[in-house]
C-alpha cells in the first residue's frame, strides 16, 4: 500500500463510525484517533519533506550547471594562455638554436685563425733569423713582428675564450627553456585531462537536465527561472542606458516612439544586416508555445544554433556597453550603435572585447558557445532600440 493510500484509509477510519457490535470505550477511541492523526501528519511531513529534497535537487542541478559552465570557459582561457606561452618558448628554443649555431661558426673561425696565427709565431720563433727586415736591423724588426703578432693571437684568443663563455650560457639558457617548456608541456597535459572528465561530467548533467525537463512541473518551473533570467537582462539595459546617458556630455531628447525605430544609423540597415554567426535560427522572437506542455513564454530575441567556437561578429559598428557573465545567459556582450540602437550577444564561450571597446561592422567579439544555455552550443541575439526589442529576423538580411 502507498504512503496516499494509507493517508487515506487513516482518514476513512477517522470519518466513519465505529461498528455497533464492537464500540470501544471512548478513551481508547480518542486515543486511536490521536495515533491516526499523528501516523497522518508524520506522512505529510515526509511528503513535504521529499518535495523539498526534490526543488533543492532540481535548483542544485541548475545552479551547479551554471557553475561547470564558469568553470569550464575559465579552464579553456587557461589553456589557451598555456598554448600561448609554450609557443613563445618553442620560439625562444628556436631563437636560442639559431644563437648557438651563429656562435659555434664563430668559435671554429676563431680557431682555425688563432692556429694559423701561432703557427706563424712558432715558424718566427723557430726560424733562421734574416740578415735584415726591409733595411732595418734584424733583431728589432723580428721582434716587433712577434710582438704584433702575439698582441693579435691574445685578442683573437680573448675573443675565442668570450665566444667560449656566450655558448656556455645561451647552453644554459636553452637548457632552462626547454625544461620550463617540458613543465608546461606536462601542465596543459593535466588540465587537458580536467577539462575532458569536467566536460564528461557536463554532458551527462545536461542529459539528467533533459531528463528532467520530461516532468511537467519541472518544465514550468525552468520556464518561471528563464522568465525571470529575462527580467534581469531587461533591468541590466535599462540601467545601462541610464548610465551612458548620463555619461554623455550633451544628451539629445530621445527620438518619438513610434511603431517603428528611426532610419539612422543602424537604422538605415533594417533587413540588411549581416547574421552575427553562421548558423540557423532555432527559435524566434515573440510568443513561444512549448509543443508537448503548452507552457507560453515570450521571447525578445532569436536563438542562433551553430557549431561551438563559430566566430560571433558585430553587425555594425559600435561601442562595447557590456561584457561579462548574466545568469541564464552566460556570457553576454551589449553593443550600443548609437541613435539608441543596441545589439546583444549571448552563451559565448568566450569574449574578445573588453568595456569601451570601439569596434568595426563584421569584427569578431567572441566565439559561439553554451555558457547559460540548456540547449547546447547556439548564439541568443537581440536588436533593440530605446531599450525595446525588435524581432532580429526582420533586421538581418535574407538568406537564399
Amino acid at each position: 500500500m502507498t504512503r496516499r493510500a494509507g493517508v487515506a484509509v487513516l482518514a476513512l477510519a477517522w470519518l466513519l463510525p465505529v461498528a455497533a457490535g464492537a464500540a470501544p470505550k471512548p478513551a481508547a477511541v480518542l486515543k486511536e484517533k490521536k495515533e491516526a492523526l499523528g501516523e497522518m501528519r508524520r506522512q505529510l511531513e515526509d511528503a513535504r519533506a521529499k518535495a523539498s529534497a526534490a526543488r533543492s535537487r532540481e535548483i542544485s542541478l541548475l545552479a551547479e550547471l551554471e557553475q561547470r559552465d564558469r568553470t569550464l570557459a575559465r579552464k579553456r582561457a587557461e589553456l589557451t594562455r598555456l598554448d600561448q606561452r609554450i609557443v613563445r618558448r618553442e620560439a625562444e628554443i628556436e631563437r636560442l638554436e639559431n644563437q648557438r649555431g651563429r656562435v659555434a661558426e664563430d668559435i671554429v673561425e676563431q680557431q682555425q685563425a688563432l692556429g694559423a696565427r701561432l703557427r706563424v709565431l712558432a715558424a718566427l720563433q723557430s726560424g733562421p733569423r734574416p740578415p735584415g727586415w726591409l733595411g732595418e736591423p734584424a733583431e728589432p724588426a723580428r721582434r716587433r713582428a712577434l710582438d704584433d703578432l702575439a698582441r693579435v693571437a691574445r685578442a683573437e684568443l680573448g675573443g675565442l675564450t668570450r665566444s667560449g663563455e656566450t655558448a656556455e650560457r645561451l647552453a644554459a639558457r636553452q637548457e632552462a627553456v626547454a625544461r620550463g617548456r617540458r613543465e608546461l608541456v606536462a601542465l596543459r597535459k593535466d588540465l587537458d585531462a580536467e577539462r575532458a572528465a569536467m566536460n564528461e561530467e557536463a554532458v551527462q548533467r545536461r542529459a539528467l537536465l533533459v531528463r528532467v525537463r520530461d516532468d511537467r512541473a519541472t518544465h514550468e518551473r525552468m520556464a518561471g527561472e528563464l522568465d525571470e533570467a529575462s527580467r534581469r537582462l531587461e533591468t541590466l539595459v535599462t540601467e545601462l542606458t541610464r548610465r551612458l546617458a548620463t555619461r554623455r556630455v550633451a544628451v539629445r531628447p530621445p527620438e518619438p516612439a513610434g511603431p517603428r525605430p528611426p532610419a539612422v544609423g543602424l537604422g538605415t540597415l533594417r533587413g540588411q544586416l549581416p547574421w552575427p554567426a553562421d548558423g540557423r535560427i532555432v527559435t524566434g522572437f515573440g510568443r513561444q508555445v512549448h509543443p508537448r506542455f503548452g507552457t507560453e513564454t515570450f521571447r525578445r530575441g532569436v536563438d542562433i544554433e551553430a557549431d561551438e567556437g563559430t566566430p560571433i561578429r558585430a553587425v555594425y559598428a559600435g561601442t562595447v556597453l557590456y561584457r561579462g557573465w548574466l545568469k541564464g545567459y552566460g556570457n553576454l556582450i551589449i553593443l550600443d550603435h548609437g541613435a539608441g540602437y543596441y545589439t546583444l550577444y549571448a552563451h559565448a564561450s568566450e569574449i574578445q572585447v573588453e568595456e569601451g571597446d570601439r569596434v568595426k561592422a563584421g569584427q569578431a567579439i567572441g566565439r559561439v558557445g553554451e555558457t547559460g544555455s540548456l540547449e547546447g552550443p547556439r548564439l541568443y541575439f537581440e536588436v533593440r532600440y530605446q531599450g525595446r526589442p525588435e524581432d532580429p529576423e526582420q533586421w538581418l538580411r535574407r538568406r537564399s
